[in-house]
């Protein structure tokens, strides 16, 4: 029992210590009580079950029962089917206890109940750890384990392969505390945040985002960038808005008349003039061909032309309360064909009147049937029909005196009025 108590003993005073986490398993053993030395003999099983402690990176210490099938025995009068070992052990490595295998030189203080008694043994020897990714090892050991008390127990072999799990984590070293930090005096003279040795501008307030310096106008450019710092602009003009050089409010990247005022609707460029008559194609009625500003763009009729047309009216002659054209009008209605012919710009109008005689609604439509005959001979000459429109307007604006056989005749009438 002294031997019990004496490895009992040595597991408390270093149960506390160690770098290998706390790890228990159980193991398969074999014994040869026969030899010293191993040799093909009777051996006995067993199995133990066992606890390890790292004490430093190099040295662990286990302790562990050792449950053992046999029949040995010194004395004769004696025997035994069981016998129960318990054993404290010092484990030394070359290496670190981290390395993947990791051979060891063991030794330690053991006592069993052998031959009816207790006996003291020191198993010496050595073995190899297999560490399984720091969750569990394997031991392979074998020991000489030498008697303390040869007349209850021989010397013998043991032979052992564990399995053992880790159930603590290890310690580890706490750091040492670190002094603190030297107090650095942080110096921000515009006190904008960015402190002076990162400010590229340390004496005027700025933005984070620019280095400490100001952005004025708001428009993404530091105003120690740029050009125009009160007016919001772009990068591509330096901080400047886009220029507008002829100063008609569209800038010249829109404006495909950079040089010259124009407006929107033209893309910055003046309103166009086709003609070249001084008369913009917007107030020009005829823009396509130069005319006088006085006559809406477009050319004056020449007064001898213009005295042409109105003769030819005059001389347009129709049957009584009819629109059939009469023979006697072709004179003067070919004399316009001619002046039509030699200026294809001139345009005509043909314009129907009527007396009062009747119903208003029949002196419509016979002033219109009027105009209408007057455009269909002259299309039968060759004049182009987009270039007459014949009206009729009935008994309006009539020209002289209805009450009088002499007004109501001149009232009747086709006017022919040329143009452009």
């Amino acid at each position: 029992m002294k031997g019990i108590f004496f490895v009992l003993l040595l597991s408390m005073s270093i149960l506390c210590y160690g770098q290998k986490p706390s790890i228990v398993g159980f193991s398969a053993n074999i014994v040869d009580f026969s030899t010293s030395v191993p040799r093909s003999s009777k051996v006995d099983p067993g199995f133990s079950v066992m606890y390890w402690k790292g004490i430093t990176q190099k040295l662990d210490f286990s302790i562990r029962y050792n449950g053992l099938f046999s029949d040995y025995t010194k004395k004769e009068n004696k025997t035994s089917e069981y016998i129960n070992e318990f054993e404290g052990s010092l484990h030394i490595r070359p290496i670190n206890d981290d390395h993947v295998l990791s051979p060891f030189l063991s030794a330690g203080i053991g006592v069993g109940n052998y031959s009816g008694g207790w006996a003291t043994y020191a198993p010496l020897g050595g073995g190899l750890q297999i560490n399984m990714m720091g969750e569990g090892y394997i031991f392979l050991q074998a020991n000489y384990r030498a008697t303390l008390k040869s007349s209850l127990l021989d010397n013998n072999m043991f032979y052992s392969l564990g399995f053992t799990q880790t159930i603590s984590a290890p310690r580890v070293k706490k750091p040492e505390a670190l002094p603190p930090p030297p107090v650095v005096e942080i110096k921000d003279r515009d006190k904008d945040g960015v402190v002076d040795s990162l400010d590229a501008c340390p004496d005027l307030a700025g933005l984070t985002q620019f280095n400490g310096c100001p952005d004025t106008d708001g428009d993404g450019i530091p105003d120690k960038d740029d050009k125009c710092p009160g007016v919001a602009g772009t990068a591509k003009y330096q901080g400047c808005p886009i220029p507008d050089t002829d100063g008609d409010g569209i800038n010249d990247e829109a404006d495909k008349c950079p040089d010259v005022a124009g407006v929107a609707k033209y893309q910055g460029c003046p309103i166009p003039d086709r003609d070249n008559d001084g008369v913009n194609d917007e107030e020009d009625k005829c823009p396509d061909l130069a005319g006088d500003r006085a006559n809406n763009g477009c050319p004056v009729v020449k007064e001898e032309v213009k005295k042409r047309a109105e003769y030819a009216a005059s001389h347009i002659y129709f049957a009584t309360a009819s629109h059939v054209l009469l023979r006697k009008s072709n004179k003067g209605l070919d004399d316009v064909v001619q002046l039509m012919m030699a200026d294809r710009s001139l345009r005509l109008s043909v314009n129907g009147y009527t007396d009062n005689t009747g119903k208003p609604e029949k002196n419509q439509l016979l002033s219109e049937q009027r105009a209408g005959a007057v455009k269909k001979y002259l299309l039968s000459k060759g004049i182009e029909a987009d270039r007459i429109v014949a009206t009729g307007y009935g008994q309006v604006d009539p020209v002289a005196d209805n009450k009088t056989a002499a007004g109501r005749a001149r009232n009747r009438r086709v006017e022919l009025k040329l143009g452009y």
